[in-house]
């Protein structure tokens, strides 16, 4: 029996909405005693006042693997979440060959078991391919362990195909993840219209490309009444219709990038490609508007959209560069940038990278109460930095923050009570 006792800590429960001192001790892997702060017994780790909260669950991260090891593999990845806090990894199935039969499946998650430092629950595609014709065996995929399913950012563009997919899931009970940006809007675009677009040059989509398609897919959902979770909302356009939605009693629950809720479209001057994401940046109105819904609860979850790519992919011209950036690591401090600008406190943040998730995915973790897994991360919110990106865990090195100052670091983190990543002194 493992007996490990971390003391002197800020513990940030989500669940309670506290942020108090204390103690944990874990036993065989998860949280047995909330004890006080001075509380002290053999195999002590002082936290030092330090902040001692759930570990992230992150929702949509790409692993390269199969097909683009060279990008992102599971042992590199799951040694990024680890130093950037994320204990569980939620994977997308955006994968070649795409995540869209148990064999696929399987592979996925022996590697995963066998190389990744964290927890790692995989997605399969909702469509064969990810082509939005067929309907992939989702009653198989989700014995095989698929939590959920999705076609990332590929959507199917046919309302009868979709219904199809969304009645069988229901049917299972099943969570569908979505992309709600009209496709054929999108087709093409890399910043969002505006001025500044229009100053740059570059080809454009207006922010109701995304309210239109969640219409659509609310109307099907509406239709249905299958669980179905919105990957990333990005305008404040679209938060009127998730407002009703959600008043109406639709099983209905919506994300944010940590992209979308730090940085703003004027960031892309000089056509720097490690921003660009998709979808693109948004004005500065649409970014306040996010951040305000994620701390008022109407967005539920905060995740960083992980996405690998190589420097081929990136150094070329704007509108051919490859979309997405890297924030396994990036995702905690970046999120700190919002509880040091006052829009939320930490207990809110974590319910949103943490309880939220958890609560979504029906899983034990995202809280600090006994009997739960002892998924946790000490972290510094203060303390400064200058992100390097050539420090980075991850095998891919495109991230928006290279060379930026910012706050908080993780000291510790710990996956079912065993130490998997300590910060070098």
């Amino acid at each position: 029996m493992t007996d490990l006792l971390l003391t002197n800590a800020r513990l940030i429960n989500p669940e309670t909405g506290t942020d108090t001192l204390g103690s944990l001790r874990i036993i065989d892997g998860v949280i047995a005693e909330i004890l006080p702060a001075d509380f002290s017994a053999p195999d002590t780790i002082d936290c030092a006042g330090k902040c001692l909260a759930p570990g992230i669950i992150d929702i949509g991260v790409k692993v390269c693997e199969p097909g683009e090891r060279h990008k992102e593999s599971f042992r590199s990845a799951g040694d990024a979440a680890a130093a950037g806090g994320v204990t569980t990894m939620v994977t997308r199935p955006d994968t070649l060959p795409a995540i869209d039969s148990p064999e696929v499946l399987e592979f996925v998650h022996r590697r995963a078991v066998d190389k990744a430092a964290v927890n790692v629950l995989p997605m399969a595609t909702l469509t064969k391919g990810r082509g939005g014709r067929e309907m992939a065996e989702i009653g198989f995929l989700q014995d095989a362990g698929a939590v959920a399913f999705s076609d990332a950012d590929s959507v199917i563009p046919d309302n009868k195909i979709f219904q199809r997919c969304l009645t069988y899931a229901k049917g299972l009970d099943a969570l569908v993840i979505g992309h709600v940006q009209d496709p054929n809007l999108s087709n093409g675009a890399c910043a969002t219209s505006g001025p500044f677009a229009s100053k740059l040059g570059l080809p454009a989509v207006s922010p109701m490309a995304e309210r239109i398609q969640l219409q659509r897919d609310l109307a099907l959902i509406e239709m249905t009444g299958t669980r179905y979770h919105i990957d990333q909302i990005t305008t404040a356009c679209a938060l009127p219709a998730l407002e009703r939605a959600k008043a109406a009693g639709l099983p209905v629950t919506a994300g944010a990038s940590i992209h979308h809720l730090t940085l703003n479209e004027l960031d892309v001057e000089g056509y720097r490609t490690f921003f660009k994401v998709k979808p693109p940046l948004r004005g500065e109105v649409d970014r306040v508007a996010i951040g305000e819904a994620v701390a008022s609860g109407l967005i539920d979850i905060i995740s960083s959209m992980h996405t690998p790519q190589d420097e081929e992919s990136k150094r070329l011209p704007f509108e051919e560069a490859a979309s997405g950036a890297v924030a396994l690591e990036t995702l905690l401090p970046a999120a700190m940038r919002l509880v040091h600008a006052d829009v939320m406190d930490l207990p809110t943040l974590w319910r949103a990278l943490s309880l939220n998730p958890a609560k979504l995915l029906r899983l034990a973790g995202g809280r600090l109460a006994i009997g739960a897994p002892a998924d946790l991360v000490l972290f510094d919110p203060d303390k400064p930095f200058v992100l390097d990106r050539t420090k980075l865990h991850s095998r891919s090195k495109n991230t928006p923050f290279d060379g930026q100052r910012m706050q908080g670091v993780v000291l510790k983190t710990f996956v079912a009570g065993a130490e998997v990543y300590s910060r070098p002194t």
